[in-house]
């Protein structure tokens, strides 16, 4: 008899269950059948709401948008999430009229099409791209309240383009050029001092991102990608490489962009960005539903090549505990990591630190101002603090 009972409230519970899964199939079928068409250019779903921050500016052309890191997953940055960072602008370029010129001291000067450069062997690499002005609030402490808007200027994509080292070999450079001088052509013809062995190392012309054409806001038709270098070197919209035997002391590497130390002097040319992490969950602006096991998880990566490894701590930073590094790890790329955590209602200050290949170990806030001060407002690469507190909330400790 129990047997048979059992069996019955079994069976009871499945027509039940059936029952609603029926409701709801036809509730959905009630909503209509078909959805919509479709389109020429895939679009996200509605539900999904994560965008870009804007930080607002006297002048609408200048300006930088924040990729929104919290909301991201995995390692690359979907191309209309991008960090943006312009001076004057987005150019419209028709890539059928726009022309990259080589000139200065070369044996062949050149003036090439978009064309005829993709005609020419590519690359393709998937790089983290950082402004150096990334997190220049940290160092005074004025920093915003989230990780977007505190580290959201940098971002990774699949680059593809054609070597700089085959332009430059074509063209011929003279004897005593040392220097590459790149030139945009937005508004403010954006112009950086690239030094001729990185030229010839391993900097990219290029023309793709993320498995289709550069984006107008990531520079259209042309670009420069130069791997673990800060974003500005990366010059967009280009349309013009100069091999020179010096720098052109351009704006953009003289009053900007530069490291002003406690002395009063500034550090120039400080290209490559140091091994750098922060923890995206949990994160300032967020909060934990409640007690209970969580993972935290965030994003690392270095100028100087492969993160090798990241450490956690939970406790503001007496104890560090190595977490786990998501497969591949790409040099010169986000890596993703992960640890497990036990959220028990009590508070706890968080922060993440990254060991590169080189062996080089992302700094304390307070250790990178012992060394640099307080003054500069680029370069920064200090670990990131945020509190939890005991009701789920989460802030930033330097807030």
């Amino acid at each position: 008899m129990k047997e048979q009972a059992s069996r019955r409230r079994i069976l009871r519970m499945g027509a039940v269950l059936s029952g609603g899964m029926l409701a709801t199939k036809d509730a959905a079928l009630a909503e209509g059948q078909l959805g919509t068409p479709l389109g020429p250019y895939g679009e996200r779903s509605t539900y999904e709401k994560a965008v870009r921050w804007r930080r607002d500016t006297k002048t609408p052309e200048t300006g930088s948008s924040f990729t929104p890191l919290a909301d991201s997953v995995g390692t690359l940055t979907p191309s209309s999430l991008h960090y943006e960072r312009h001076h004057a602008g987005i150019p419209n370029i028709d890539p059928a009229a726009h022309r990259l010129v080589i000139h200065g001291m070369v044996e062949r000067p050149l003036s090439l099409s978009v064309a005829e450069i993709k005609r020419l062997p590519s690359v393709t690499r998937t790089l983290v791209l950082e402004c150096g002005g990334n997190s220049g609030a940290e160092w005074a402490a004025q920093t915003a309240p989230d990780v977007q808007r505190s580290f959201g200027l940098v971002s990774c994509s699949e680059w593809t383009g054609v070597p700089l080292a085959l332009l430059l070999a074509e063209a011929g450079a003279r004897p005593g050029a040392t220097w590459v001088i790149a030139e945009g052509a937005d508004a403010c013809r954006m112009e950086r001092s690239i030094p001729m062995a990185k030229a010839m190392e391993n900097i990219l012309v290029a023309y793709g991102q993320n498995g289709e054409a550069l984006r107008p806001a990531q520079g259209y038709p042309l670009r420069l990608i130069i791997p673990g270098w800060e974003g500005n070197t990366n010059v967009k919209w280009l349309h013009s490489l100069k091999v020179a035997d010096q720098a052109y002391m351009a704006r953009d590497e003289t009053s900007k962009y530069t490291d002003l130390m406690p002395d009063g002097k500034a550090r120039i040319f400080t290209y490559q960005m140091e091994a750098k992490s922060v923890i995206t969950f949990p994160s300032g602006g967020q909060k934990l539903p409640g007690q209970g096991l969580y993972e935290l998880t965030g994003l690392a990566w270095s100028g100087r090549g492969r993160i090798e490894r990241v450490e956690i701590t939970t406790d503001g930073g007496k104890i560090w505990v190595k977490a786990d590094l998501q497969e591949p790890r790409l040099p010169i790329a986000f890596t993703r990591f992960r640890l497990p955590w036990r959220f028990d209602g009590r508070e706890a200050v968080i922060a993440s630190r990254a060991v590169d290949e080189s062996g080089y170990v992302q700094p304390t806030r307070e250790e990178l101002i012992a060394v640099r001060g307080v003054n500069s407002n680029f370069h920064f690469n200090g670990s990131k603090k945020w509190r939890v507190r005991a009701d789920g909330t989460v802030t930033n400790v330097e807030v």
